[in-house]
């Protein structure tokens, strides 16, 4: 079984920065997931089916350093059904890289859909804002650059409260609790939230591991399994997606 390299480097030492690791390249392009390579491979070119703007974005996101930061093609399909499973209008993001996982979302908004992106790297949202031109969908993406924690702050002050649908968390670990409360604040009653590397590949499961991150994910983990106000799933696809349903 493949697995994936564990070592990661923290990045952005800005007080407020919404880090993010980053993870060597695989061979799928900088595809995460605990597959054998060819069951991985099946599904990124068998099922995925990813359209030609997101396979060039997904080719160009592969050739950076971070590379290894961008969610999988079908996890890419997950979070596209899940909105449209949802009936998503409006949508959070909360770290957006390179804007494939927005570009996912926001294809499967209504036409006045809106999907509110919160990220603080210009450089990497600027490749987002060509592909989603290029997609034909930047008008129903609201990028705010800044840190999320601000951003999903103005959003609840502006009385946004219950009316999102769909949230989607890839960003700073260990600011995941926070981010994972604002979104579900902002949410409508069976609106749901996806949130990326809970499995951390497979730290949160070796006791023995006691880094910051793991132990916010596993924190995490187990108060959003004992949450009376979700019903919850962690399902194994890529690097462990939970996701919440707010009751």
């Amino acid at each position: 079984m493949t697995t994936i390299i564990a070592e990661r480097l923290s990045i952005g030492a800005a007080p407020g920065y919404d880090r993010r690791s980053i993870r060597p390249l695989e061979a799928s392009m900088a595809n995460r997931s605990f597959l054998p390579e060819s069951v991985d491979d099946y599904l990124r070119t068998v099922f995925a089916r990813e359209s030609p703007v997101l396979q060039r974005l997904r080719a160009e996101t592969a050739r950076l350093p971070q590379g290894g930061m961008q969610i999988g093609a079908d996890q890419g399909v997950l979070l596209s059904f899940l909105a449209r499973l949802v009936g998503a209008r409006r949508a959070i993001e909360v770290g957006t890289f390179t804007g494939y996982s927005a570009l996912c979302v926001a294809s499967a908004l209504p036409a006045d859909g809106r999907l509110v992106c919160c990220d603080v790297n210009e450089a990497w949202t600027a490749i987002a804002r060509r592909y989603w031109a290029e997609a034909g969908l930047a008008d129903r993406i609201d990028l705010r650059l800044g840190p999320a924690r601000e951003t999903l702050a103005g959003l609840l002050h502006d009385g946004g409260a219950g009316t999102f649908d769909f949230a989607f968390i890839d960003a700073d670990k260990t600011g995941y609790d926070a981010y994972y409360e604002a979104c579900l604040e902002l949410l409508r009653a069976g609106g749901m939230i996806a949130i990326d590397n809970v499995l951390w590949s497979g730290a949160v499961a070796d006791p023995s591991n006691t880094t910051a991150d793991t132990k916010a994910l596993r924190a995490l983990n187990i108060k959003i399994r004992d949450d009376r106000r979700v019903d919850a799933c962690l399902v194994s696809i890529g690097d462990g997606v939970m996701l919440a349903r707010k009751l």
